[in-house]
């Protein structure tokens, strides 16, 4: 795990964790962006951090982010946000991490599946094999994410996704691949989930409401204090990474309150 700072003057704290598949410069915009309010802390987890490392679980992940964080001196969190994957690991972490979050906001996290472990199993297996041919070609790409969608404002589109690409095919091994669709899907949460005072916004995009219907209706069992909240127009993940000025803008009037 690697972990970039933001805005080291400011007394509040903002953890961040990423999604998966996805390299570390893509969030830096959004994470500058909360770097004018924030001590911004980008969690870079295994397999995605340029250190030569795999990735493992989501429990895994939870656990170095909190024991960075103690070994930092911090012990209380004004802000904590994911994303996907991320998402997850602020789910559990709220539930097995002994640091007070005061408000934390889960975009469109993933939780465990209910599922027989076979299926399971089976579905980490297509969603491995979607990803790994995603990593080999750039024509699949660019299918699964047009250019003039999901290329970020100022940047060439052919740059942008070559930068992508490479990245994704030197750094992320077929091992982490398998490892983040079946940790993601299958990570433990304790029984019962203990109560937590954070306030908690569930974020996810218009476009994926039906994919995400799940796992908010678990996200506000665990949690009942959460807060749905829509965003029109986009889809998985497209706020933090194509819109830092609106992220900060949209975190801002969550956290502030």
């Amino acid at each position: 795990m690697k972990v970039y700072e933001f805005g080291e003057e400011h007394e509040k704290t903002f953890v961040m964790f990423q999604c998966a598949a996805e390299p570390w410069w893509v969030f830096k915009a959004s994470a500058e962006a909360m770097a004018k309010d924030y001590h911004v802390y980008l969690f870079i987890t295994d397999g995605h951090d340029e250190l030569g490392t795999e990735f493992v679980s989501i429990e895994k992940n939870v656990k170095d982010a909190a024991d960075f964080l103690r070994k930092n001196g911090i012990s209380h969190i004004e802000a904590m946000y994911g994303v996907s994957m991320g998402g997850a690991s602020v789910i559990r972490f709220l539930a097995t991490e002994d640091i007070p979050v005061e408000k934390a906001i889960i975009d469109a996290g993933i939780t465990p599946y209910p599922y027989p472990k076979l299926i399971c199993r089976l579905i980490a297996i297509k969603d491995w094999l979607t990803m790994m041919l995603g990593t080999k070609s750039m024509v699949f790409m660019k299918l699964a994410a047009p250019p003039e969608r999901w290329t970020p404002k100022g940047e060439d589109p052919e740059e942008h996704y070559r930068k992508i690409f490479d990245f994704e095919k030197h750094h992320f091994s077929s091992r982490t691949i398998y490892n983040v669709f079946w940790s993601t899907n299958n990570y433990a949460m304790p029984d019962p989930v203990p109560s937590v005072s954070t306030k908690i916004e569930y974020w996810y995009g218009e476009e994926e409401k039906k994919a995400r219907k799940n796992d908010l209706a678990y996200t506000q069992r665990v949690y009942p204090q959460t807060v749905a909240r829509e965003f029109k127009g986009l889809a998985h993940a497209e706020l933090v990474l194509m819109f830092p000025d609106r992220f900060y803008s949209e975190a801002s009037q969550f956290l502030e309150k």
